[in-house]
């Protein structure tokens, strides 16, 4: 029914009117000014505005106001793991292969500092793990290496936590996963045992005849 104050016309305007502003609507949203993204569980996106850093978005849907807005990047908040190797060489001259595993995340309460003021994280803690390793065991002789691989662990995990926590990563554990000597070394030290199982063996056996020759 039209409305009976202001006539035909009037009602005409502001019928025309409506239409105007809903195809104003319609237009804005085709040219792209709404942008959604979406974020995934256990994930964080952080939006800039301008360029500039303005808010983080959490798992789901977000709205961003396109050009103006942009989704820089997304931080994983799950545990990584990364596998290193390492040479380095024993106070008794023995080189030797070293593989730590380094499991890590971003600390929820610092996603700004671990997206902003670090480029590569693995890169950094590869660079760490070298360090302590090839300043630790090259004081310990091969023995005492396998040994020690707990103590090498916790200096692993104490100079990466002590550093990494500064850019918004905590570090869970570091393990020594793999030792072992190169493999010439390795056979030769087969043959060692090999020859102290043997002798001792002969030696097990000479007794038990001369028990029998007693008897």
């Amino acid at each position: 029914p039209k409305p009976l104050d202001g006539g035909e016309e009037a009602y005409g305007r502001r019928r025309r009117g409506g239409g105007v502003r809903r195809m104003c609507g319609n237009e804005c949203c085709r040219q792209g000014c709404c942008c959604f993204e979406c974020v995934e569980t256990s994930e964080v996106g952080v939006v800039e505005r301008c360029g500039k850093y303005d808010r983080l978005a959490s798992a789901g849907l977000s709205c961003l106001l396109y050009p103006f807005e942009a989704m820089a990047g997304r931080v994983s908040l799950r545990v990584q793991q990364l596998d290193v190797g390492c040479e380095t060489k024993s106070s008794d001259n023995v080189f030797v292969s070293v593989t730590i595993s380094v499991q890590y995340s971003v600390a929820q309460e610092s996603i700004y500092e671990a997206f902003y003021r670090l480029t590569d994280p693995e890169s950094q803690i590869r660079s760490y793990v070298y360090d302590v390793v090839r300043s630790t065991l090259p004081l310990m002789t091969l023995d005492a290496a396998f040994e020690a691989k707990e103590e090498v662990a916790n200096s692993v995990r104490k100079s990466l936590t002590d550093v990494m926590s500064s850019y918004g990563y905590h570090i869970h554990q570091a393990l020594v996963t793999d030792l072992s000597p190169d493999l010439k070394v390795k056979t030769a030290m087969n043959e060692i045992n090999a020859s102290k199982r043997l002798k001792e063996a002969a030696y097990e056996k000479a007794e038990g005849e001369k028990i029998l020759l007693v008897k």
